[in-house]
């Protein structure tokens, strides 16, 4: 991998953890239309760690406050982060080998695009038909369930963690940006433990690799805290239907090259 590569796919990560169109996704296909190997699940892992520490940054204020709570039992919203977090450790457990291997087919990745689209769209659906609209500090012990089963959909490649959770949030009827603040929020045990253990599966092989794994994680994080603020921002004026239509248009893209031979389906 070349500086240039790293600086390219820091960005790409940046842009697209937090917008509901997959991370992973974009960082398996950019370097398929342009050439370059498959990074890597170890890899992804790895600068997403960048992007979590935007969150991290972003919302200081929330986790000093959720923090604080759990200590002095007055918060709820730490427990129910833990609760959440849940099912993406067991499915993660469970197959982790198919989706660092078999599952990150760009085939998988058509379907998921398409799929998960369609999931946002009857989202929406429902939220337009909802009286009432709830924030994150509403959350109850069933919506972190949801929200938490939602992200380890989110496991399969092409899908989006925040595609997936703002999508669970959306129909247990909190507001869209109440739903991407949790989603970020709860993204923070996964994303750090997925981070700390691809760790070692990393293959430095010599200076260069360090150093354009740092460069990649740092530009992800510069990226991504950006993306954060244009999101949440974002969805307090709007629909997510901008995603949505980008999700479907990359999809058909995708399997139109596939089903022509021009891209590679492993």
């Amino acid at each position: 991998m070349t500086l240039w590569q790293a600086v390219v796919l820091g960005v790409v990560q940046g842009l697209t953890e937090y917008l509901p169109i997959s991370s992973t996704a974009h960082l398996r296909i950019v370097p398929a239309l342009l050439g370059w190997p498959d990074p890597g699940a170890a890899f992804t892992a790895v600068i997403q760690l960048g992007t979590l520490l935007a969150v991290f940054v972003y919302f200081a204020m929330d986790i000093r406050q959720i923090l604080t709570g759990l200590v002095r039992g007055t918060d709820k919203l730490g427990w129910l982060i833990a609760a959440g977090t849940v099912p993406v450790v067991v499915c993660g457990f469970l197959f982790r080998h198919q989706i660092e291997t078999t599952l990150r087919s760009l085939s998988v990745i058509v379907a998921t695009m398409i799929g998960i689209a369609l999931v946002l769209a009857f989202a929406e659906w429902c939220e337009k038909r909802r009286q009432r609209l709830r924030d994150v500090r509403d959350v109850g012990w069933l919506d972190a369930i949801v929200v938490g089963c939602a992200q380890a959909v989110a496991l399969l490649p092409g899908s989006s963690r925040s595609g997936c959770t703002i999508a669970g949030g959306l129909f247990r009827g909190l507001k869209r940006d109440a739903a991407a603040r949790f989603s970020f929020l709860l993204s923070l045990p996964a994303v750090l433990a997925a981070g700390v253990l691809e760790m070692k599966h990393v293959r430095l092989e010599n200076g260069t690799d360090i150093t354009n794994l740092v460069v990649a994680t740092v530009v992800s994080f510069v990226v991504g805290y950006a993306s954060i603020a244009f999101l949440l921002g974002y969805l307090r004026r709007h629909t997510m239907w901008v995603f949505i239509w980008y999700r479907l248009a990359v999809g058909a893209v995708l399997l139109a090259l596939l089903l022509t031979g021009r891209l590679a389906a492993l």
